[in-house]
C-alpha cells in the first residue's frame, strides 16, 4: 500500500545499494524495530538476500522518497523460525518503509 508517492519514475535495480528508513510492527501493533528511532537509515544490496524476501520484492518497485506499508506473510519474512526474541514464529509483519536510492547512483544514471 503506497502511503505517499515518490518522486520521478526511477526505481532501484537488482544489485543497487539502497538506503531506507523503516518501522516494523507485529500484527498486534507491537513495534519491534525502527531505523527512525536510531536515526540511522538501513542500507542493503537489493535482491541479494540480505533482507527478508518481502523487502527485496517491495523495495524493488519503490521510487525515491516513496512511503509504503508492506504486510509480510511469514513465508516472506522470518517463517517458522521467527527472529527471537522480538519476532515470534510464523509472525505476520507490517513495515512502513521510506524508499531512497543514494544520490551517487542517481547521478551515474543521468
Amino acid at each position: 500500500e503506497i502511503k505517499k508517492e515518490g518522486g520521478g519514475s526511477e526505481t532501484p535495480m537488482i544489485g543497487d545499494k539502497v538506503s531506507v528508513h523503516y518501522t516494523g510492527w507485529l500484527l498486534d501493533g507491537t513495534k519491534f524495530d525502527s531505523s527512525r528511532d536510531r536515526k540511522d537509515k538501513f542500507t542493503f544490496d537489493l535482491g541479494k538476500g540480505q533482507v527478508i524476501k518481502a523487502w527485496d520484492i517491495a523495495v524493488a518497485s519503490m521510487k525515491v522518497g516513496e512511503i509504503c506499508r508492506v504486510t509480510c506473510k511469514p513465508e516472506y519474512a522470518y517463517g517458522a523460525s521467527g527472529s527471537p526474541p522480538k519476532i515470534p514464529p510464523n509472525a505476520v509483519l507490517i513495515f512502513e518503509v521510506r524508499g531512497a536510492i543514494p544520490a551517487e547512483l542517481r547521478q551515474l544514471r543521468s
